[in-house]
């Protein structure tokens, strides 16, 4: 079993509130959960309205999969037209880690 996690640090662009941001950033949220089965949730910068922090997770038990995965979540991210990514932290976890 491989448990994958990515976590994203985003730039919003015109926003000037909370609310505005809880716009843009929700439909990412649940676009990615619906789309790709992962969980997913925004995980920091709650206070700042023009960054945000999303993370998610998937499990599976080939890690060329969960690799793939990954590497179409943060496509997904990275092309949306409201953000800017800058910057993405993987981190793999495996049946042998201590």
């Amino acid at each position: 079993m491989y448990v994958g996690t990515l976590s994203f640090d985003l730039l919003l662009g015109d926003v000037r509130s909370l609310k505005e941001k809880r716009s843009v950033v929700r439909p990412i949220v649940a676009e990615l959960h619906r789309k790709y089965a992962v969980s997913v949730a925004e995980t920091g910068e709650q206070d700042l309205y023009r960054r945000a922090r999303i993370g998610l997770a998937a499990v599976s038990g080939d890690m060329g999969h969960l690799t793939d995965l990954l590497d179409r979540c943060e496509r997904f991210v990275a092309a949306r037209p409201e953000v800017e990514l800058l910057s993405a932290r993987r981190r793999f976890h495996g049946e042998h880690d201590d």
